[in-house]
């Protein structure tokens, strides 16, 4: 059986659930011929196999074996391209996973995700932030990426800061604390719900440990 043929637009289904139970088969037997294929399938004709295969391959990364789609950085790096916005968020989401995995091959396409993120939707500048968030938490990247990720954070809508914050938490040590608590303070007062300060708030005492 090939993974085409469990796809949900195969099944003639609508929602996302084969897809999903085809990432957990995937995770669980490690079948490494199937994500090949669902990489191959990225350049079908049909859009929604398009959708199908980047979905599987996303929920791959994210479902915590990102080491399985991590050889294949390269093409989702190409999908940021695509005039299919689908594929461009779902190219993000499995970027996101494996920037830990692939950091020094991500960075050398920085600009290429720093233009996605200026012109990307919603999704894809969460991701675009969750990238440059674990960039800048490796030291050698730091002083380079830092800079990215505080303008993200200055230029995003109020209700996106929380969580972009939380984002950055993994880049939180003495050397950019000053930093991240200098972008707490700016945008501070444009938080307008009790629920946003207190998640704003709880990543402030982090810095402060």
């Amino acid at each position: 059986m090939k993974a085409i043929e469990l796809i949900a637009s195969s099944l003639n289904r609508t929602d996302d659930v084969p897809n999903q139970m085809l990432a957990q088969q995937i995770i669980e037997t490690q079948n490494s011929a199937w994500i090949k294929e669902l990489t191959e399938l990225l350049s079908s004709r049909d859009k929604n196999i398009q959708s199908d295969s980047i979905k599987v391959l996303y929920e791959i990364g994210e479902g915590g074996n990102p080491e399985l789609i991590a050889p294949y950085y390269r093409i989702f790096i190409d999908l940021l391209k695509s005039k299919n916005n689908r594929l461009v968020w779902g190219a993000m989401y499995a970027l996101s996973s494996i920037t830990l995995i692939k950091p020094d091959e991500i960075v050398n396409d920085l600009s290429i995700i720093e233009e996605t993120i200026k012109k990307g939707s919603v999704i894809t500048i969460d991701c675009g932030v969750a990238i440059l968030a674990k960039l800048c938490s490796i030291k050698k990247y730091e002083q380079q990426v830092l800079p990215k990720l505080i303008e993200q954070l200055a230029i995003c809508p109020a209700k996106q800061f929380p969580m972009y914050i939380e984002k950055s938490g993994i880049a939180f040590n003495p050397s950019t604390r000053e930093d991240f608590l200098g972008i707490i303070d700016l945008r501070y007062n444009d938080l307008d719900k009790d629920s946003q300060r207190k998640r704003v708030n709880k990543m402030r005492k982090e810095l402060l440990k």
